[in-house]
């Protein structure tokens, strides 16, 4: 008879503690993420070199494996997406110095290489979508965000979003992301883009990010459908077998 405890260590062991809520009650829009999407990985690819690398790293991605991955010409990647370096080989890092973002932000940007797989990518989804315009004393960027009440990073792609403007609270919601449900935004000024397209770049960027944190993903995924074929013809292959082996005594 299987107890108690090691029913709970099965559990533990099938959901380990990294796909658990981090305890907030604030829903998450879904980002809706389609890694076999190559054009949209690519689109990510650029929003992240342009819109993010300036501040934040991605120390454990080298340039030609994101090139090779995402099916982008090196002369192209060379030309358009490495302004940090020129050897195709290096890492994505960024020429800022913690010491000066910790004295100018607050703290030093994170490096983004594996946000994606311990924040979840709905997650960061809701956070760049999350800005909303803030000019209390303490806000120096004059933003703020629902799920991050209070973060230091300045609104990046508000050229692309426009301005929101965070609604009065409800009752069990105080406009700081951590009610039962999302605050409500309005578009106050609007960006280049319009809401709908916003909505499209910020998936290919979380989409590009989701692909950084786990990049041997897509490999297994090209596998994995070969495996699958495989299998089928396998099976086929060992009935046509058990029949011509069992013919005689059947």
């Amino acid at each position: 008879m299987v107890t108690r405890p090691i029913i709970a260590f099965l559990c533990f062991c099938v959901f380990p503690l990294s796909v658990w809520p981090a305890g907030s009650s604030l829903p998450l829009m879904d980002a809706d993420v389609n890694l076999s999407d190559k054009p949209s990985l690519q689109r990510g690819a650029k929003l992240f070199v342009n819109y993010c690398l300036s501040c934040h790293s991605a120390k454990f991605m080298r340039y030609n494996r994101v090139a090779q991955d995402l099916g982008i010409d090196d002369e192209l990647m060379k030309n358009n997406l490495m302004f940090a370096t020129k050897k195709s080989g290096e890492t994505m890092t960024v020429s800022l110095r913690s010491e000066d973002a910790a004295k100018w932000f607050g703290k030093a940007p994170p490096d983004l290489s594996v946000t994606a797989r311990s924040r979840g990518p709905d997650w960061i989804y809701t956070f760049l979508m999350g800005f909303y315009e803030d000019n209390s004393p303490g806000r120096p960027f004059g933003v703020n965000n629902i799920v991050l009440d209070g973060t230091a990073m300045p609104a990046v792609l508000q050229g692309l979003q426009g301005v929101q403007m965070l609604a009065p609270p409800t009752y069990g919601d105080h406009g700081t992301g951590h009610g039962t449900s999302l605050p409500e935004l309005s578009l106050k000024s609007e960006g280049t883009m319009n809401p709908g397209q916003y909505r499209k770049a910020v998936r290919d960027l979380v989409s590009f990010l989701t692909y950084v944190g786990e990049p041997a993903k897509l490999v297994r995924y090209d596998i994995g459908t070969w495996v699958l074929l495989f299998l089928v013809g396998f099976f086929f292959l060992t009935r046509a077998l058990k029949k011509e082996y069992w013919k005689d005594i059947h």
